[in-house]
């Protein structure tokens, strides 16, 4: 049986180069899992040969902020604001999620992202109640087959009141990092999800900031989140000489300017998660200010238990808010705008190379290169939403969705096709979730799934 793989004539989205789009052309994929050739008439008369003819061929999507755990509970905070979610879900209905239950929430959130074409995930993880939690999800994500950042985040006990004075437990950290992460080249890998200088205060953070660098891992971290955003928290890194190329800031809604800009200085990246922003509160996503300051953004999820898990949706939102406030003063001034500021090639690559660079990983995947690992998403080809195909990045950003979504390869490994997650049984996984979900919500008796629970109105009640 053949080891290598080519996609014969596809037309590829490469995101190495800025708009780079290669139309009939082949993709050889090595048996080391990597790209080994790419052009047309590639010769390799002992691969399997796929026809990818007349679809598109784009890099694996990297989702760079998700807190996967939550998706047994998808949509119960879809009318939330950040009050009620805080109140919730991530001191209210987390308490009750069993090791099993997190487990199944990672391996359900993680398929859902990979089924839609996101090969590689930040697990923001920041329910690990103990060791045990901690080990269930780090599990969950190594059985989907997908590339994922397990971000160490403790849990809910680690917040308190706030500024807390609870350190980021530390002995669990380096546990699992000695147990599942000796080596950082491996499928999943690890990283540090801390709170923040706007959450704790200053000794534990610089604690907290130790036992990154001690582990010798990357730091993703929410800042510029609403009003608790508001407080400084850059210049309070900057103060205290923590600012690095190493970290991830999330949100970023309510920076100031100046505070951007001491991010692109360091070389720091930062995620932009638009839905949840807007819905709960964070301020406007804040991918033109990102640019502007000499920032590449990139884009997450956030709360799957709010909004709907796919990038193509993300990308919508994002440029459709960032166009609409580039246009708003034009609006008010009548000035004629000759050109939109904001492209559907930038967009792409916010998704692609650019969140494979701020996980850390823009050197294995983000990019349709030879010598990087073959993660690929290949969309159908038979929707009439991408034919005729005149603009195949536009198409991406503006008519792809997951049902389009064909075939996946994570390292070369064929995990979806046809249409279908290989080796995953669909009904067992679905009756999984539905058990979780009944056992977590029944112990918060206030809880309601129809839509009808506020948190903050029930607990006045």
């Amino acid at each position: 049986m053949s080891t290598r793989t080519l996609l014969r004539g596809g037309t590829v989205i490469t995101s190495a180069r800025a708009g780079e789009v290669l139309t009939d052309t082949d993709i050889l994929i090595g048996a080391d899992g990597n790209i080994e050739a790419i052009g047309r008439g590639l010769d390799a008369a002992d691969a399997t040969v796929i026809d990818v003819s007349g679809r598109i061929v784009h890099p694996g999507f990297v989702d760079t902020h998700r807190h996967t755990w939550q998706s047994v509970v998808r949509h119960v905070a879809s009318d939330w604001s950040l009050t009620e979610y805080l109140a919730g879900l991530h001191t209210g209905l987390s308490k009750f999620f069993r090791p099993e239950d997190t487990y199944t929430g990672n391996y359900l959130g993680a398929l859902e992202a990979l089924d839609s074409g996101i090969t590689t995930l930040v697990d923001w993880s920041h329910n690990l109640a103990t060791p045990a939690h901690a080990d269930a999800a780090v599990q969950a994500l190594m059985d989907t087959g997908m590339r994922a950042v397990f971000a160490h985040g403790g849990g809910a006990q680690q917040w308190g009141a706030l500024p807390s004075t609870n350190d980021h437990p530390a002995d669990d950290a380096r546990r699992v990092r000695d147990q599942y992460f000796s080596s950082d080249d491996q499928l999943v890998t690890m990283a540090l999800a801390l709170r923040g200088p706007q959450f704790v205060v200053p000794e534990v953070n610089t604690n907290d900031f130790r036992l990154a660098k001690d582990l010798d891992l990357r730091i993703t971290m929410h800042v510029g989140d609403g009003y608790w955003g508001k407080s400084g928290p850059i210049r309070k890194l900057k103060d205290e000489g923590l600012l690095s190329d190493k970290i991830t800031y999330v949100h970023c809604c309510t920076l100031g300017d100046d505070e951007l800009d001491m991010i692109a200085e360091s070389g720091g990246t930062a995620s932009v998660s638009p839905d949840v922003e807007m819905q709960m509160g964070h301020g406007f996503p804040a991918t033109g200010r990102l640019l502007k300051a000499g920032i590449r953004p990139t884009f997450s999820i956030d709360v799957c238990s709010s909004n709907g898990g796919d990038m193509y949706g993300t990308m919508r939102t994002a440029i459709g808010m960032q166009r609409a406030l580039d246009n708003a003063p034009s609006v008010d001034t009548g000035e004629v705008l000759e050109r939109i500021g904001l492209s559907v090639t930038e967009v792409v690559r916010f998704a692609t190379i650019d969140g494979a660079n701020a996980a850390g990983l823009g050197h294995r995947t983000g990019s349709l290169e030879v010598g990087k690992a073959a993660d690929i998403v290949v969309l159908d080809g038979r929707s009439l939403a991408l034919t005729p195909m005149n603009n195949p990045i536009g198409a991406v950003v503006y008519s792809a969705h997951p049902g389009l979504v064909r075939d996946i390869f994570v390292q070369g490994k064929q995990v979806k096709k046809d249409g279908v997650l290989v080796g995953v049984d669909i009904d067992a996984l679905r009756k999984r979730a539905e058990a979780s979900r009944d056992y977590i919500v029944g112990e918060m008796p206030e809880a309601k799934l129809d839509g009808s629970w506020h948190p903050e109105l029930a607990k006045k009640g």
